[in-house]
């Protein structure tokens, strides 16, 4: 890049939710900002985020059965994955830190929280200068009759944000973190306790992947596709050659690629 640019050319509006709010009032205002994780704040504070994969994993532990999700706070589910940093620090200061933190939190010189960075941001203005296939990464699959316990395992496990649904080898969905938080969410809320532990076992990956996915053909534009994750606010862009799956692009492969 030909400009010197710094944190507050890049950062955005800090998006904040409190402590003692719930995880379904943090989970609905990610899911309509287009945001993850949030900052969450204690008394003005910052003390931590929240995060569809840690609501995802708060509800879809087999002890909060009875516990309805307006009645999990946010301070059950706090992360401090996130670092610091200054509006007049340079731009490639966030780059390590954006490899190894989902948010960077900005104060000024009182420390006060005026903004925050994530890899979306810094992705609007500061791009990997490679061609597609240095910026994939290999595409982790499930099949679409898999058993979303099985799923939840695997991502817990394996720490793994998304899966590429296949039916037949062929791709069918996709399913990440907010997949599992909105449909545990929506399960709990209408099924009953008591027949909670073997309805769950009984769902499918494709009762709560989406679909269609959004893609892209080998060869495109490292810049094409950045457009297309900021502009629908996804994390991750399935990349096919001869209609079959080569790879996938994530904010962390961008990243690291920087």
């Amino acid at each position: 890049m030909t400009e010197e640019l710094f944190v507050k050319d890049v950062m955005s509006r800090p998006v904040t939710i409190a402590k003692s709010a719930v995880i379904t009032e943090a989970l609905d205002k990610m899911l309509d900002q287009g945001i993850d994780p949030l900052i969450v704040v204690n008394n003005n504070a910052v003390v931590g985020t929240v995060s569809r994969g840690s609501v995802a994993e708060k509800l879809g532990m087999k002890h909060n059965s009875a516990i309805s999700p307006n009645s999990i706070h946010v301070a059950n589910t706090v992360e401090e994955d996130f670092t610091t940093v200054y509006p007049d620090q340079d731009i490639e200061i966030l780059v390590p830190l954006l490899q190894a933190y989902k948010l960077v939190v900005v104060y000024d010189e009182d420390h006060r929280l005026i903004g925050k960075v994530s890899a979306e941001d810094l992705l609007k203005v500061y791009r990997p200068n490679a061609a597609l296939e240095d910026v994939m990464e290999e595409a982790c699959t499930i099949d679409i009759e898999e058993r979303v316990v099985h799923l939840r395992r695997r991502m817990l496990d394996d720490h793994i944000t998304q899966f590429i649904v296949t039916d037949q080898d062929q791709v069918a969905g996709i399913v990440t973190e907010t997949d599992v938080a909105v449909a545990m969410r929506n399960f709990r809320e209408i099924v009953d306790d008591k027949h909670q532990d073997h309805r769950i076992r009984n769902l499918l990956v494709k009762d709560i992947m989406s679909k269609p996915v959004l893609s892209v053909p080998d060869g495109v534009p490292v810049d094409a596709v950045i457009d297309l994750m900021v502009s629908k606010h996804i994390s991750a862009v399935p990349v096919t050659r001869d209609d079959c799956l080569a790879g996938l692009v994530t904010r962390k492969s961008l990243i690291r690629a920087l």
